[in-house]
């Protein structure tokens, strides 16, 4: 029995790394409460997500206060540019939706800007909160490294596709994803995320 509740034993780290990530996603949910500061909260919580992926993460609160204070100056950019973006695609496929004629012009812009948008965000995030560098070439950077490792990106996707339907199942998954999910899906990102910028530290050609 002692050997169950050893501080090496799976179940103790099971339970360490679910109290761990539960602290991150209220944490998140907590700073992104106002709008503004939602890209601010996900920038630090990236910061904690590939410190918990490379096993390295300290205090979960005093790390994401950390990297919140130091990326309010690109995170309120980046909440701008993210709600901008989605809501801009989002109206090209309601326009779609509702054209009786020409619409599948709209259909086309909406499915190349998702297209886009998608690739430019899936590592922006994670390089913010690993590098220095200005927002424009961030989201360039990611949409170059999607589209370098196009197939583990789209994999990637994939995940975190099915991890919110999973979520917006029904009521229950829902409740319970507001709990974990936005933190479950942002350590899926951070381990693959963490093992690209690997190879990026070894090789400039990657990044700009």
């Amino acid at each position: 029995m002692a050997g169950f509740f050893s501080t090496d034993s799976k179940i103790y780290k099971f339970m360490c790394k679910l109290t761990d990530t539960l602290k991150l996603n209220f944490l998140w949910l907590l700073f992104s409460l106002p709008i503004i500061t939602v890209g601010v909260s996900t920038i630090a919580a990236f910061y904690v997500g590939m410190k918990m992926a490379e096993d390295n993460e300290g205090h979960i609160g005093a790390e994401f206060l950390k990297a919140f204070k130091e990326n309010i100056r690109q995170g309120i950019p980046m909440s701008f540019i993210l709600i901008i973006s989605i809501w801009a695609v989002y109206l090209d496929f309601q326009i779609f939706s509702a054209a009786e004629e020409n619409g599948v012009v709209f259909l086309i812009i909406g499915i190349i800007s998702a297209y886009i948008l998608t690739f430019a965000l899936l590592y922006s995030f994670p390089l913010l909160a690993r590098y220095e560098n200005s927002i424009i070439n961030t989201l360039k950077n990611s949409f170059r490294i999607s589209m370098r490792y196009f197939l583990r990106s789209v994999f990637l996707l994939i995940l975190v596709a099915i991890e919110i339907v999973i979520i917006m199942w029904n009521l229950t998954t829902l409740l319970a994803g507001l709990l974990i999910g936005p933190a479950f899906i942002i350590l899926t990102i951070s381990g693959p995320a963490i093992s690209l910028f690997r190879r990026i530290d070894k090789s400039s050609d990657d990044v700009v």
